[in-house]
């Protein structure tokens, strides 16, 4: 297994190390110091894959600090950037939850409970909006952010909203594992060429050099998209990699830029073939290059999840004989919406004449005071 720091390392990927014609092609007028992009998902209709900027900070598996290149290379040239209205929300909102999840776990032992609670944070934040964010980013610790992000001592984390399949994946955070490294397994890859890679329903990943468990997606089923880590190894030329969905075009896009005899490492966020093939990635190079992929996290399609429902308390009135009254039942939570409205009367003498949206009335035509019971039961889809 990689060391789990290097799962991180992506959250040190600065523009101010990108060739600034390529920022401009991406037509974003922002401060380079203080702008951070990486790949991401280009699952919106036109395109298949994701730009990418080399970090400032790389380093081999297992280390950091390795020697880093600048994406301002000038031979060979490189491929069109993807326009910015296709930039995936999913890889910005991944950069900014991964980032607070390591300030407030820094300190803590990499991997055990701590590792785990990091990862549930990553993956609240991923299902939150802004304004969730903002309240989890005034904890002070990570106990504190995780009470706030699950509903405890402070505002509840929104579902994720729903809707195109092809667009508003759930994210997933794994553990940092290793799926390939070519030194191990196949060899380097030859420059102008491809190397397929399986990613889904796989049970060891020591036939492609990497872990010999399935890195806790193995057994996910098939997937949409998946967070990958790669890291080229002293390439014997300047150039670059593409990562894209095996059995497609290539696009014009890289996933990661390296110079000679550099290692250099970047994050990026793949869609993946959904079709029967066994593999469902393919890695091109310019140059011939060793290539190691530590998968970081997949992105799922939204599924339809069983029903939640649950009853509010009773408002409970108490009706003279003779008399008539109402009780309004409790208002659901938020996020719940109302399904049934239930009245109770405590004597058959005081039948129902009113039932409807959490409203109950009654005659009491005993002769001895009687309880009016109302409730509302409320469900929501969960989703996922």
């Amino acid at each position: 297994m990689p060391d789990a720091r290097w799962g991180r390392q992506f959250r040190h990927m600065r523009a101010g190390r990108l060739d600034r014609g390529l920022i401009n092609q991406l037509g974003i007028n922002m401060n380079l110091r203080s702008f951070r992009i990486a790949l991401c998902v280009a699952v919106a209709a036109g395109s298949s894959s994701l730009f990418a900027s080399n970090g400032s900070e790389n380093g081999p598996p297992g280390g950091r600090g390795a020697a880093s290149a600048s994406a301002n290379v000038s031979t060979p040239s490189l491929p069109n950037a993807v326009p910015a209205t296709q930039l995936s929300r999913a890889q910005i909102k991944l950069e900014r939850a991964t980032a607070l999840a390591d300030k407030l776990s820094a300190g803590t032992k990499s991997g055990g409970d701590e590792e785990k609670l990091r990862l549930e944070l990553i993956g609240n934040l991923m299902r939150g909006g802004d304004a969730e964010f903002d309240a989890v980013r005034t904890a002070s610790s990570l106990s504190e952010a995780l009470s706030v992000s699950r509903g405890i001592g402070g505002p509840a984390i929104l579902p994720a909203s729903l809707g195109d399949a092809a667009s508003d994946l759930v994210f997933v955070p794994v553990s940092p594992c290793r799926i390939l490294d070519t030194r191990v397994a196949g060899g380097a890859i030859a420059a102008l060429t491809t190397r397929d890679v399986d990613v889904t329903a796989v049970s060891n990943y020591s036939f492609q050099g990497g872990s010999s468990t399935d890195c806790g997606i193995g057994g996910a089923g098939s997937f949409a998209a998946v967070a990958i880590n790669f890291v080229a190894i002293t390439p014997s030329a300047s150039g670059f990699l593409t990562a894209y969905p095996y059995g497609t075009t290539r696009p014009v896009a890289s996933t990661l830029n390296y110079t000679a005899g550099a290692v250099v490492a970047n994050l990026g966020i793949i869609k993946l073939d959904q079709g029967a093939a066994a593999n469902e990635l393919t890695i091109y190079s310019y140059a011939q290059t060793h290539v190691v992929a530590d998968v970081t996290g997949y992105f799922v399609n939204p599924q339809a999840t069983a029903l939640q429902c649950s009853d509010t308390a009773n408002t409970v009135v108490t009706i003279a004989a003779g008399s008539t009254a109402d009780s309004a039942a409790p208002a659901c939570p938020a996020g719940y919406t109302q399904t049934a409205t239930n009245c109770e009367s405590s004597s058959w003498d005081m039948p129902l004449v009113y039932s409807h949206n959490g409203s109950c009335s009654a005659k009491n035509n005993g002769a001895s005071p009687a309880s009016l019971r109302a409730s509302r039961t409320c469900c929501r889809v969960p989703g996922r």
